[in-house]
């Protein structure tokens, strides 16, 4: 058996992590909005042989813009472009199946894998906030049961749009006239609950079968979703304890679902800031503290938490009540209390701890510090790699890129260059079988 190795993806937000990243000295305030920030980006990345660049969305505007900046051009857009200007690197967008169709969707990745070479991946998000809501006709969010519930059907129609041609379905042969072999071509005919689809898909099957599937929940409705139908997770862990626990959990509930529990890899969100020296490290990390009103800071972890703002007191711990609001984000309102209970921090401290953002894991460090807490969660078996966020962009991830890559390629734990063109090869994940060629067989 070979052993295994560790994969790093790089999550663009806009400027940055920190949510100051682009009143930092060097920053282009415009980033967020202009597609050569993201395609320069993806090839510091892809020269540090990642796995991937991964985009979130959202379709609306959720978060405060006179402030800071926000998620707004169409990820599957702007990685068709970073497709053309890169090799290797995979390329992983997010689409709700809340606010989307499922022939539309598997249209769009399907090309995306066509135009790419194979290196495309779906990040399914099922979308729980009001602004978005608002945007698509809808008063309130989707149930939480009811948004996966879709989900789950969302994801089983797209699979079987992608199925729908078999592999040699394409003919070509200009010398008889036959293009397309149509007893090769097969409509899904499906009618559930959500969805009524016919098809077949009008584009051949993809490269990689399918587009690599990527899910986030934290849930329990998220994780059945994920341990059915992801073969990456993007986690939220806080603590090494919460990491192994949740790799444990989603691992037994994919083998009730008949899957290898080695078959989904957990990749856990960890947000960096590096220099030379912890010292130094440290008040970089004081610098963008200090470039964050303390307003934001309060409304954005009120936002997270679905309180009233008014109700937090700054100097006191998080009120002992504070519901989980059964049809909103429930991952990063568990990670930030248990943040929050674990270190008994005030409002103040929580708003400091999280460095400006909503739940993820920081560090703070030398590249050392950096690769050796990298080294410890992998080799325990709490990540299988990690969905990185630098504190600045460009320059967070070229540090990592030209400091602790090195690192963790000495060690033995990181490709000292691509061995595979797809996406699926760099995550080691296998083709799926195409369903009509197994009932052939």
């Amino acid at each position: 058996m070979s052993p295994r190795e560790l994969h790093l993806n790089i999550n663009i937000l806009h400027s940055g992590f920190s949510p100051a990243a682009w009143r930092m000295e060097g920053s282009d305030p415009r980033a967020s909005f202009d597609v050569n920030h993201y395609i320069n980006v993806s090839r510091i990345a892809e020269r540090g042989t990642f796995d991937a660049v991964f985009l979130a969305d959202q379709a609306a505007i959720s978060d405060r813009v006179d402030f800071r900046p926000l998620t707004s051009l169409e990820p599957t857009i702007v990685l068709a472009l970073v497709a053309a200007h890169t090799e290797r690197i995979g390329l992983i967008a997010t689409a709700s199946t809340t606010y989307n169709e499922p022939y539309n969707l598997a249209r769009r990745f399907a090309t995306l894998d066509h135009a790419s070479g194979g290196r495309a991946g779906w990040n399914v998000v099922t979308s729980a906030d009001l602004s978005q809501s608002r945007n698509f006709g809808l008063e309130k969010p989707v149930a939480h049961g009811s948004r996966y519930e879709r989900a789950g059907e969302f994801a089983e129609i797209v699979k079987a749009l992608w199925d729908s041609w078999e592999e040699d379905a394409f003919v070509g042969d200009a010398a008889t006239g036959r293009f397309v072999d149509p007893a090769k071509v097969h409509a899904i005919a499906h009618r559930g609950k959500h969805f009524s689809v016919h098809g077949p898909h009008n584009i051949p099957r993809p490269p990689q079968g399918h587009p690599v599937l990527v899910q986030a929940g934290g849930s329990d409705d998220g994780r059945e979703l994920a341990a059915k139908h992801a073969e990456a997770v993007f986690s939220a862990s806080q603590s090494f304890e919460e990491a192994l626990d949740y790799a444990a959990d989603l691992r037994q509930r994919a083998s009730r679902f008949g899957r290898p529990a080695d078959s989904i890899l957990v990749l856990a969100g960890l947000a960096t800031i590096i220099a030379s020296t912890e010292a130094e490290a440290r008040r970089r990390q004081e610098e963008l503290r200090e470039l964050i009103p303390l307003e934001y800071s309060l409304s954005r972890l009120a936002g997270v938490l679905q309180v009233d703002p008014k109700g937090l007191d700054l100097d006191a711990p998080l009120p002992d009540d504070i519901p989980l609001a059964p049809d909103g984000g429930h991952t990063f309102f568990r990670a930030t209390l248990a943040l929050a209970r674990r270190e008994r921090l005030t409002v103040r401290g929580l708003i400091r701890a999280l460095n400006g953002g909503t739940g993820h894991r920081t560090i703070v460090g030398t590249p050392k510090d950096v690769a050796d807490d990298i080294e410890r969660w992998f080799s325990a078996g709490a990540a299988d790699g990690f969905n990185l966020m630098p504190d600045v962009l460009p320059h967070g991830l070229e540090v990592f890129v030209d400091e602790v890559v090195p690192i963790l390629r000495r060690r033995g734990l990181f490709r000292q260059q691509y061995t595979g063109r797809t996406l699926r090869e760099h995550l080691g994940l296998a083709r799926p079988a195409n369903p009509y060629a197994a009932a052939a067989e």
